[in-house]
């Protein structure tokens, strides 16, 4: 196995190499910028993309974003989103926003979301063609071709109560403000997926019919006084809160894994009852 050793200095490099391709994207045309070249485009650039970013999902009809779009996410004319316009000095007052492809000789007027199976993008049934349809269902249970590619602004999105995140400079963050913003969204907690569940939900019984690791860990609260008391609390808290960013839930987690550890050490080194002292 190969072993990579980088000169001193040399992960600093990597990234600032990683913190420009971000921040410049596909804009500098395959050839670095100069450093003088870099921070005109940042003078540039930055403002216009943190007061005008645009978020972009693809979205039930029940309006649940069911996927967040990031840099990386294909488009139908098969290029990625940060392929195509994103950085607007004025938003455009019409709707839909269009975002078309910058790819040279590429048609695509529009950024459209191809939806996929597992890694496999779907394919189009095909009969008497008009424009792509679809017979595959999203995990939402809606059908592919009741969804929509949303492109709207922070306003508008926080208008509806969904979460835009930070703001970032980097280039075509699109839907992106998290990492949940990965997952699916019947199986997102925040109020671009499914949302968080209910008290009611959280405080209801464990059953047979629930998943295994619930019932497991139902038996291990059994057996502990210690976690008895915490048994919903503990699940509650494994939620991210609203107002927390992640590295803020991922040290509050952590810092709450040390105390139950803390706690149940020193509950293993009390003294014996006097009943149970050798003689």
């Amino acid at each position: 196995m190969e072993r990579l050793t980088l000169p001193p200095g040399g992960a600093a490099a990597v990234d600032e190499y990683l913190e420009y391709r971000r921040i410049v994207g596909e804009d500098d045309g395959g050839k670095l910028f100069t450093p003088e070249e870099y921070e005109e485009y940042k003078r540039k650039v930055l403002p216009m993309r943190l007061q005008n970013r645009l978020y972009v999902s693809w979205r039930s009809p029940t309006g649940m974003d069911c996927k967040l779009v990031g840099p990386e996410t294909l488009c139908f004319c098969t290029h990625r989103y940060k392929q195509h316009k994103t950085d607007f000095e004025t938003i455009p007052p019409q709707r839909p926003i269009s975002l078309p492809c910058q790819v040279r000789g590429c048609p695509c007027r529009a950024y459209l979301y191809v939806p996929l199976n597992g890694t496999q993008p779907i394919r189009c049934r095909c009969s008497k063609c008009s424009g792509f349809h679809s017979c595959f269902t999203c995990a939402c249970g809606q059908p592919a071709y009741a969804h929509d590619t949303v492109v709207e602004t922070k306003q508008e999105r926080l208008a509806q109560g969904k979460p835009v995140g930070q703001d970032v400079p980097y280039a075509a963050m699109g839907g992106l403000t998290g990492f949940s913003s990965l997952a699916e969204g019947y199986t997102r907690l925040d109020d671009s997926g499914i949302g968080a569940p209910s008290a009611e939900f959280l405080d209801s019984p464990v059953t047979a019919m629930d998943h295994p690791f619930l019932k497991a860990f139902q038996a291990s609260s059994s057996s502990s006084p210690e976690m008895l008391t915490v048994g919903t609390s503990s699940q509650v808290s494994s939620l991210r809160k609203p107002e927390e960013d992640d590295m803020a839930f991922f040290e509050r987690r952590h810092q709450e894994r040390i105390k139950m550890e803390k706690a149940a050490k020193q509950k293993g080194k009390a003294p014996l009852p006097s009943t149970m002292k050798p003689s």
